[in-house]
């Protein structure tokens, strides 16, 4: 029997194999440092917590909308109108299970068979996956160091065709931590509206930025026509420290979003209803908790960041936003650890991991295969053991 050859075409996701392999040594007795998933380590706030004991307490725990319960849809709008100056109604937003669940209602809602979706690199590596599995084709940009990672307007230009339906933004960015300013927004925006393309703007860390002089601007706020043709993606897994609540969402065209969440109905009936409540505490509550987790979040990226700087071999930009270091590694490429020659970043995450129980996640998947990327999403003492082991490591190779 032939099995589906679109699906054993995906790849499995590099993050959570990293992730698994770790819990396995861990589970062994090794004093494993993960630098894997990206979670936050912090618990969900408490008056979050209550709000689902309290759904429970109260009968909460039938069937929702589809789209999500009016309560948690106006939440959203309400937010966005606060946040983000933009104007939603109920209808345009659809309430998923977690951010990738609502990416892939997009990626299905938009795509034909054979179109294209341009993702700049380094992207996170789901999306040029869920692409594939809604019958797209990804084009990869490979943005540039120099460019702060950033796509021009050349590079976008390069990668456009006759076939190109959208193209993917992620600010702050899952793997480099880099913000967007508006001058490269607007011309992404320009861009689109030129070329009658749809953006899809991933901006699920938007509320973790850590410098005065860095804001996050929603591209669907700088204009009518750039407006109609977007599709926010946003979520409370990174910002409320929700990630097993399982809470994502999307606003997005009447057209789209319709569509959306036909495509959910018949795929999982409703996000969780509990879940639900909880995000709208989350999202019309005290935003406190969300700044106390940036101060934490902040002095963890400074201190990370400082040590990465004076290791010899590895480079890395600073993380903005997000938690996230994306460090090129190709310094030790050449180099011979314990009897391993490191020729990629895969080989020196395997030395790390196997020699000094430190997991890190190698970029080839996210489209650069000379980095790796280090979530601090972990304790400072975490942060400070593993750096430890990792400037060991660099400083025993061997010519």
């Amino acid at each position: 029997m032939e099995l589906s050859k679109r699906a054993m075409s995906i790849k499995a996701s590099t993050t959570m194999a990293i992730s698994s392999r770790a819990a396995e040594l861990k589970a062994a007795g090794l004093p494993v440092i993960a630098f894997g998933a990206g979670e936050p380590d912090f618990d969900t706030p408490e008056h979050i917590r209550q709000a689902g004991i309290d759904a429970i307490h109260s009968g909460q725990t039938r069937y929702t909308p589809a789209a999500g319960t009016p309560a948690l849809r106006q939440a959203v709008c309400d937010k966005l109108k606060r946040e983000n100056g933009l104007d939603y109604e109920q209808a345009q937003i659809v309430i998923s299970n977690g951010a990738k669940h609502s990416l892939m209602n997009a990626f299905l809602a938009i795509l034909n068979e054979g179109e294209e979706v341009i993702i700049p690199a380094p992207f996170w590596l789901s999306y040029a996956e869920m692409v594939r599995i809604a019958g797209g084709v990804p084009v990869i940009i490979h943005t540039k160091k120099e460019n702060q990672f950033m796509m021009t307007k050349e590079e976008l230009e390069a990668a456009y065709t006759e076939k190109t339906k959208a193209v993917v933004l992620t600010s702050p960015s899952n793997p480099t931590g880099q913000v967007m300013d508006r001058a490269d927004l607007q011309m992404v925006a320009d861009f689109a509206v030129e070329k009658d393309i749809l953006v899809i703007s991933d901006e699920i860390y938007e509320k973790l930025i850590y410098d005065a002089d860095k804001e996050h601007i929603s591209i669907a706020s700088l204009g009518k026509e750039i407006y109609d043709r977007t599709i926010i993606v946003n979520g409370v897994s990174k910002s409320y420290a929700m990630t097993g609540w399982r809470i994502g969402y999307t606003a997005a065209p009447h057209a789209i979003s319709k569509l959306m969440a036909s495509l959910q109905s018949h795929m999982a009936s409703n996000p969780n209803s509990i879940a639900q409540a909880a995000t709208v505490a989350a999202l019309n509550g005290s935003q406190d908790c969300v700044k106390e987790m940036c101060v934490e979040f902040k002095k963890r990226r400074d201190y990370i960041f400082e040590r990465e700087e004076a290791i010899p071999m590895l480079q890395a930009l600073k993380p903005q936003g997000a938690f996230y270091l994306f460090a090129d590694v190709s310094g030790t490429y050449g180099k011979n650890s314990n009897g391993t020659v490191i020729r990629s970043a895969a080989d020196f995450a395997a030395a790390l991991l196997d020699q000094k129980y430190v997991a890190v996640v190698p970029c080839a998947d996210f489209g650069m295969p000379d980095y790796i990327r280090l979530s601090y999403a972990t304790s400072l003492e975490n942060i400070r053991e593993g750096m430890d082991r990792i400037e060991a490591m660099v400083k025993e190779l061997k010519d």
